[in-house]
């Protein structure tokens, strides 16, 4: 049987109901819904009705994992700071680790090129069949730029974390110039909320800000990450002692305008969260 390509108004808006209600926001999904009613329908119609209620397809975006907890925790948040001016964000020390591949296996460059010259250097990607390797940093910044960008080797445990803020930490808030009432933002990690890591923080008189779980989306350090790793996969570094070194060069380049930029912003971000009731955001 020929299936209609005509369908009652109320089966199209059970169509669009069912699909952005439930997890066949997919092609497979589109194919469930034409085999699996009374009415025949055909896989271009219920596009076509998709469309005609503005629904395209898109990639989904790659978010954590939030369970209600975190949920709630982010909303906790983002209620208890929303006050907060820009004179206190701007007085926050911003942290967190980040790995840096040499070959990444999601490289991406789009390149202007004539037919029949794909595969010369300059409009490749290098691979290798074991990727390269990578790095592990640590780093932060704050409203008046980036400061230190640590290399670590091996696994970071407890100690190994306290002695990166031993070496860092009072000389970056000293070089970005920080007021007396700063606070130092570091994310849930283990290794930072261990009983060693909390001594020194209290020893050393540092507030540390509340940080939620799961919300890598409220640390404008994700950004600096996202910028310093375009910054160097531009200039193509071939093996790992190269890597850390343009990962300095480029770090130090990042101007304190763009810091000052993602700072002056958090107000906005936080209000964002706020909004979504702490699930995921846009950034």
């Amino acid at each position: 049987m020929e299936k209609s390509k005509e369908i009652s108004k109320d089966l199209r808006f059970v169509f669009v109901w069912f699909i952005i209600g439930s997890n066949f926001q997919t092609p497979e999904g589109t194919t469930f819904i034409c085999t699996n009613n009374s009415t025949k329908v055909s896989i271009s119609t219920v596009k076509r009705v998709l469309y005609r209620h503005n629904l395209k397809g898109r990639s989904a975006r790659n978010k954590p994992l939030l369970q209600n907890r975190h949920k709630k925790s982010r909303l906790r948040f983002a209620t208890a700071h929303g006050d907060k001016d820009r004179t206190f964000w701007r007085n926050v020390l911003w942290s967190d680790e980040t790995k840096i591949e040499l070959f990444g296996h999601n490289d991406h460059r789009n390149v202007w090129r004539k037919k029949g010259e794909a595969y010369k250097p300059k409009n490749t990607i290098p691979t290798l069949k074991h990727r390269g390797g990578s790095i592990m940093l640590w780093g932060c910044f704050a409203a008046g730029g980036t400061s230190a960008l640590h290399k670590i080797d091996g696994i970071t445990r407890d100690e190994k974390y306290v002695n990166i803020l031993k070496q860092h930490l009072k000389t970056s808030v000293r070089k970005l110039k920080l007021g007396h009432k700063w606070v130092f933002q570091m994310d849930n990690d283990p290794k930072h909320i261990s009983n060693v890591g909390a001594k020194w923080l209290k020893d050393n008189k540092v507030k540390v800000l509340e940080w939620p779980s799961q919300s890598p989306d409220l640390n404008p350090i994700e950004n600096v990450w996202a910028e310093l790793k375009k910054r160097v996969r531009a200039r193509r570094p071939t093996n790992l002692t190269q890597l850390h070194q343009l990962c300095q060069e480029e770090c130090a380049k990042i101007h304190p305008t763009y810091c000052g930029k993602l700072v002056e912003g958090y107000p906005k971000r936080v209000t964002h969260f706020k909004q979504f009731k702490g699930n995921a955001t846009k950034y």
